[in-house]
C-alpha cells in the first residue's frame, strides 16, 4: 500500500492514498475518514509501514536528536528534512528516521527557521543563544508559578501577590504569573479567586479590601493633593445688602448654597440664592482647574469623602457664617400672596452670611406645624423662622408647579437612611467603629426647601443660558415613558421628570465639576450679557464640553457604586454588631426583597412566587463583608401586599438599578435624586 504524510495547519498527519489527481490526493486516515490533500502538503510518501507505527517511532527517535548537534550538523543554506536526516543518520535514513528529523525540526524554531514544505534554514548562533535564554527564562517563570500555587494551596500568599492584590483581581495582567498562579492554585483547589486569597491571607480587612480596591480604580496615585498656589480673587466685588444662610449636615465643609429673604410683609419678596463662586478666581487654563477636572466630583462614603479640591481651596470660597464669600447670586423677585415670580437677575458681589444652619440640630425642630406657626422674634423656636417660612410655602408652591408640567406627583415612598461612625470626624476610617443606622424620610421641610430652591436656581440659569446662546452642560430627560433615562448633553432639552424647561446643574461648584464649568459660562452671562457667548470660556461645539460630560459620566458612576458598596458595608455591619436574629422585608420580584428598616435588598430563596410587596420575616445565618453579600432563608409570610388606589410602583430606572445591585459589591440603597443638592449624609 502506497501511504502519504502530510501536514495541515501545523500538524502532522498519514494515511493511505485512495486516488491522485494532478494537484491533489484522496487519503483515507487510520479513523477511517477521507481527505482531500494539496500535492504541496504532502512530506513524504512511504509503503508497507503501518501510519501509527511510523509515528511511534519517529517520535522515539526525535527525542534521542541532540540539537545543538543537529544544528552543527545542517548545512548552512536552505536545506530539506531529508538532508538533516542523511546528514545526522547516515546517507540513506530510513522513513522513521527522516520523520523524525521533520519532527524534531518542526518542534525547534530557535534553532531552525521554516520555509515551507520540509524546507528549514539554521538560525545564527546569536539567535540560539537568545532563544535557549529565553526558554530558560520561560521554564524558571512557569517553576515560579508552580511553587506560588504551591504556596496559595498551603495557605500562605506570596508576598509578589500580596502587592499585586488588585490588579489581579479587578485589572488583571493575563499573562503575569502572578496572575497565572492564582488561577492555577484557583483550578487545582476548586475556589473562586477571591475566596482563594481571602483563605490565604491575602485579605486582613474588609473595608481596606473595598477601601484600596476603589483607590486601584479611580486614585491609582493616591488621594493627596499636589502643592497648588491658592488662588485669590483680584476682582473688587461689591458687598451685597443681605443677611443669608445656608442649610447643610453638620459634616458638610464644602457649603455651596446660602438662601436670603427680603422683604417679609410688604408685598415684594427678593429671595437670594447665592452660590459660592470659585469660577471667579480658578480659571479654565489653570492648574487647579486641571485637578478638578481630573478628580470630577467630591467622592462621598459614610465616616469619609474625598473632596473635588484641595481643603484650603475649599476653605477659601465654602459660605462660612461670620463673613463676606464671593458668590453668584440669583435675585427672584416675587409677589409675596400668589409667589408668582415678577423679575429675576444675577449678581456677582460678596454675601454676608449670617449662620450655617445645620440639618441634624434643626429637622427635628422645622416641621410644617411649626413653619406655619407664626412666631415673634423673640418666641421663635429656631432661627429665621420667617424666612423658612416663607421659603417652605414657596417650595411647595413650586413643585406643585412643576408636578402639573409633570404630569404627576412626585412621591417618596421610601425614606433616606443616614450613617453615623463613632469616631473623630477628622480620623479615616478602619471598618471596626459602631455604626448607627437613622432613618429619614424624603421630603421633609428642610431637604423640600433646600432641593426646590435649588432647581429653581438650576432651571433659571439653564433657561438663561439657552436664551443667551451660551454652551453648558444640561440634565435632561425627554419623557417620563419606561425606559427614557435622564441624559447629560450640551444642548438645552426639557427635563420631563423635573418638570422644567432646561436644566444645568450649577448649585454645587466646589462639588461637581459639570457646575464649576457651567458657573464660568454664568459668570460671562453675568458680565456681558447679550454679548456673552462670544466671551464664554466655552463656545458652541466646544470640544471640551463633550469629552468634560463623557468623562464625568464615568467618574459620576463609579462614585456611586462606590458610594452604594460602602453603605451596604456599613449596614452588613451593622447587622453583625446588633446579633439580629432575623429581618422583616417586603418582596420586590425575583426573589429580591428589602429590609424593612435598613437600606438592604438582598436575595431571599422561596420568596419567587410571592406577589410584590407581601411582608416576610426572614432568618439571618451570615454576613460577609467582602462580596458583600447576606445569607438568609425564609420563615414565614407576615402580611399580604396594600393595594392602594393611585399607589406609585416602584421606579424602572430604580429598578434596574436594585435588580443588577442587590448581591455581591454593589446595591442602590435608594435612586439618585435628581435634585442638585441632595447631599449624602
Amino acid at each position: 500500500m502506497n501511504y502519504a504524510l502530510f501536514e495541515e495547519s501545523g500538524r502532522f498527519h498519514a494515511g493511505r492514498i485512495l486516488s491522485e489527481a494532478e494537484t491533489s490526493l484522496q487519503v483515507e486516515l487510520d479513523s477511517g475518514k477521507r481527505v482531500k490533500v494539496k500535492t504541496a502538503q504532502v512530506m513524504l510518501r512511504f509503503v508497507q509501514t503501518n501510519p501509527a507505527q511510523l509515528f511511534a517511532q519517529a517520535q522515539a527517535l526525535a527525542q534521542d536528536i541532540d540539537l545543538d548537534l543537529a544544528w552543527e550538523f545542517a548545512p548552512k543554506t536552505d536545506f530539506s528534512f531529508t538532508e538533516l536526516a542523511s546528514e545526522y543518520f547516515q546517507n540513506n535514513p530510513s522513513i522513521a528516521e527522516q520523520t523524525a528529523a521533520l519532527f524534531k525540526l518542526f518542534e525547534a524554531p530557535h534553532y531552525f527557521r521554516r520555509l515551507g514544505k520540509g524546507q528549514f534554514k539554521k538560525a545564527s548562533k546569536e539567535t540560539v543563544k537568545a532563544a535557549l535564554l529565553a526558554i530558560e527564562r520561560k521554564q524558571q517563570t512557569l517553576a515560579q508559578i508552580q511553587a506560588w500555587a504551591d504556596d496559595l494551596l498551603a495557605g500562605n500568599c506570596p508576598s509578589p501577590i500580596t502587592d499585586q492584590l488588585y490588579k489581579i483581581l479587578f485589572k488583571p495582567d493575563k499573562n503575569g504569573p502572578e496572575y497565572k498562579a492564582v488561577v492555577e492554585a484557583s483550578r487545582r483547589s476548586q475556589q473562586s479567586p477571591l475566596d482563594l486569597l481571602r483563605n490565604a491571607g491575602a485579605i486582613t480587612s474588609a473595608y481596606e479590601f473595598h477601601w484600596r480596591r476603589f483607590l486601584f480604580e479611580q486614585f491609582p496615585k493616591g488621594t493627596q493633593f499636589p502643592k497648588l498656589e491658592n488662588p485669590t480673587l483680584t476682582e473688587d466685588l461689591p458687598l451685597a445688602a443681605v443677611q443669608a444662610f445656608s442649610i447643610d449636615d453638620s459634616s458638610t465643609t464644602e457649603i455651596d448654597d446660602a438662601i436670603s429673604v427680603q422683604g417679609l410683609s410688604t408685598g415684594t419678596i427678593e429671595l437670594g440664592i447665592h452660590i459660592a463662586a470659585p469660577a471667579l478666581a480658578i480659571t479654565p487654563d489653570s492648574s487647579l482647574n486641571q485637578l478638578a477636572g481630573t478628580r470630577l466630583s467630591t467622592v462621598y462614603m459614610p465616616g469619609h469623602k474625598i473632596t473635588m479640591l484641595p481643603p484650603d481651596i475649599v476653605e477659601n470660597f465654602t459660605l462660612s457664617e461670620g463673613r463676606a464669600n464671593p458668590a453668584v447670586s440669583l435675585y427672584i423677585t416675587l409677589n409675596e400672596q400668589t409667589l408668582e415670580i415678577q423679575a429675576q437677575r444675577t449678581q456677582l458681589e460678596r454675601v454676608p452670611v449670617r449662620a450655617n444652619l445645620r440639618l441634624d440640630h434643626l429637622e427635628e425642630l422645622v416641621t410644617p406645624d411649626s413653619l406655619q406657626t407664626p412666631h415673634t422674634p423673640d418666641s421663635a423656636p429656631y432661627p429665621f423662622h420667617p424666612e423658612l417660612a416663607f421659603c417652605f410655602r414657596l417650595a411647595q408652591h413650586l413643585k406643585a408647579q412643576r408636578e402639573v408640567i409633570r404630569g404627576k406627583p412626585e412621591t417618596f415612598n421610601r425614606p433616606d437612611y443616614q450613617f453615623k461612625l463613632d469616631k473623630p470626624y477628622d480620623q479615616d476610617p478602619t471598618g471596626e467603629e459602631p455604626v448607627v443606622i437613622q432613618e429619614r424620610r424624603r421630603g421633609a421641610p428642610l431637604d423640600l426647601l433646600v432641593a426646590e430652591l435649588m432647581i429653581l436656581a438650576n432651571s433659571t440659569w439653564g433657561n438663561w443660558l439657552a436664551e443667551l446662546g451660551v454652551p453648558a452642560i444640561y440634565r435632561s430627560q425627554a419623557s417620563m415613558a419606561p425606559g427614557v433615562k435622564v441624559r447629560m448633553g450640551t444642548k438645552p432639552a426639557p427635563h420631563a421628570g423635573m418638570g422644567v424647561q432646561n436644566y444645568a446643574w450649577s448649585s454645587s461648584p466646589l462639588r461637581r465639576y459639570i457646575d464649576l464649568v457651567n458657573q464660568w459660562q454664568i459668570i460671562a452671562c453675568a458680565r456681558h450679557g447679550r454679548m456673552a457667548a462670544l466671551a464664554a470660556p466655552f463656545k458652541p461645539k466646544d470640544v471640551q464640553l463633550y469629552a468634560t460630560v463623557s468623562k464625568f459620566e464615568d467618574a459620576h458612576s463609579a462614585y456611586g457604586e462606590f458610594q452604594r458598596n460602602m453603605e451596604r458595608f456599613w449596614t452588613l455591619r451593622w447587622l453583625e454588631q446588633n446579633h439580629l436574629p432575623d429581618i422583616n422585608a417586603s418582596v420586590l420580584k425575583d426573589g429580591l426583597v428589602r429590609a424593612e428598616t435598613l437600606p438592604l435588598v438582598f436575595k431571599v430563596a422561596g420568596t419567587e412566587h410571592l406577589e410584590r410587596g407581601t411582608r416576610i420575616r426572614t432568618k439571618l445565618h451570615k454576613v460577609d463583608l467582602i462580596s458583600l453579600e447576606i445569607h438568609t432563608s425564609f420563615i414565614e409570610k407576615i402580611e399580604e401586599p396594600v393595594h392602594m388606589a393611585g399607589a406609585s410602583n416602584i421606579d424602572e430606572e430604580e429598578e434596574e438599578i436594585t435588580t443588577t445591585s442587590a448581591t455581591g459589591l454593589q446595591l442602590a440603597i435608594s435612586l439618585e435624586d435628581d435634585s442638585p443638592d441632595a447631599q449624602p449624609a
